[in-house]
């Protein structure tokens, strides 16, 4: 299937080929067309799977058709859990609306940065990116309200709710107009939804993208056994002896991620941290520096990870552990995107074994177990 027969303009057609966009992903086959429609959307569909620009492409398609009745009023908003994703959604819908015809003014605003900043580029705004807890700031200013929406798009409703923003967007909910189109996405049919899919959405259209489990297969996936003490080290060595030059590492903790990046400096290898207790600046240029490769080493916890969004990441390294399969999932799925083959190596110590085979059995996969404390790191 091609974008030219999903119903979108000419105009918009031209922006997604400058884009270089090939072919539409399946979430964007299924969901662009059923926005279009002007139908409640209720979307299952993991990071990574394109799902940002599946509603992006439709929501521009809507101001281009609008020409003619448009006053500078809010008119879609569009709520996410972190910041990281607001500014990635924003970026998206930025590059997309470059060479439109008819302009449409987006702003991503959250948390982290002085309220007063964008409060003062709010006026305009068509289309705004927002987490809900900065979103209420705005309202409680009178710097915004939300009477004109005429489209609500949740993304990551699941993470939303898992980070307690329930009340938070109960009470947003309330404050919009009852005529409106909802479109929520989450990754997971998470029975917390169950409430707000009943009282939000109005015989939704449902969409349901199955995980791409099968791109487990272009990840190669090694284990190295090794000792507490030997275990930075051994991340130094590895990084050193395979020239990594882009690598995202994991770890469950901001104070683990701030030592390791540390440490990784102090022998001579450039990194950086991304975590919820960075600021949002902080957090920005982290992500800007390991983009554009002037450090090689990203080291995140898994809250702060959701977000970066790299096409073609080589390796990805677990540091430590996360609690659930689904996750250690997620995080190795960041790597052996679109076609391209990828590396994951865990480091798993005494106390990690028992739940690394939970994690392979849950899977489906047996990974590759090398015996880390042979490994000869030098001065790594």
């Amino acid at each position: 299937m091609s974008f030219e027969s999903l119903g979108l303009s000419e105009s918009l057609l031209k922006a997604i080929a400058k884009q270089q966009y090939p072919n539409p992903f399946p979430i964007q086959e299924q969901a662009i067309p059923a926005i279009l429609s002007g139908k409640d959307i209720q979307g299952i569909a993991q990071t990574g799977s394109g799902k940002t620009a599946s509603f992006v492409l439709p929501i521009l398609e809507f101001f281009q058709r609008k020409k003619a009745t448009r006053s500078l009023h809010l008119k879609v908003l569009i709520l996410v859990p972190t910041r990281e994703l607001a500014l990635q959604i924003s970026e998206v819908i930025s590059s997309f609306s470059e060479s439109l015809p008819i302009k449409v003014k987006n702003l991503a605003v959250f948390g982290g940065v002085p309220l007063n900043q964008q409060m003062t580029k709010l006026r305009d705004t068509e289309i705004l990116v927002a987490t809900p807890g900065r979103l209420l700031d705005l309202i409680s200013t009178q710097s915004l309200n939300l009477t004109k929406i005429e489209m609500l798009v949740l993304d990551e409703a699941d993470k939303m709710l898992d980070l307690g923003f329930q009340e938070e967007m109960s009470y947003i909910f309330r404050l919009l107009p009852k005529k409106r189109q909802n479109i929520l996405f989450s990754a997971t049919l998470d029975t917390k939804l169950e409430v707000i899919k009943e009282n939000l959405l109005c015989e939704p259209i449902k969409i349901e993208i199955e995980p791409e489990v099968e791109n487990l297969d272009l990840i190669k996936q090694t284990a190295y056994t090794v000792s507490p003490e030997r275990k930075g080290p051994l991340l130094r060595y590895l990084i050193k002896s395979q020239a990594m030059t882009q690598v995202l590492v994991f770890v469950s903790s901001v104070r683990t991620a701030d030592n390791l990046v540390e440490k990784l400096k102090k022998n001579g290898i450039n990194a950086l941290a991304i975590h919820s207790k960075k600021t949002q600046g902080g957090r920005t240029e982290a992500l800007r520096g390991f983009k554009t490769g002037k450090a090689p080493v990203l080291v995140a916890t898994d809250l702060a990870s959701r977000g970066i969004d790299i096409q073609f990441l080589p390796f990805v390294i677990n540091y430590e552990l996360p609690r659930s399969p689904k996750d250690y999932v997620h995080r190795i799925g960041r790597t052996g995107r679109a076609t391209a083959s990828g590396e994951a190596i865990s480091l798993i110590c005494p106390e990690d074994e028992h739940h690394f085979k939970i994690i392979q059995k849950k899977m489906g996969k047996k990974v590759e177990m090398i015996d880390g404390n042979l490994v000869e790191v030098g001065k790594a």
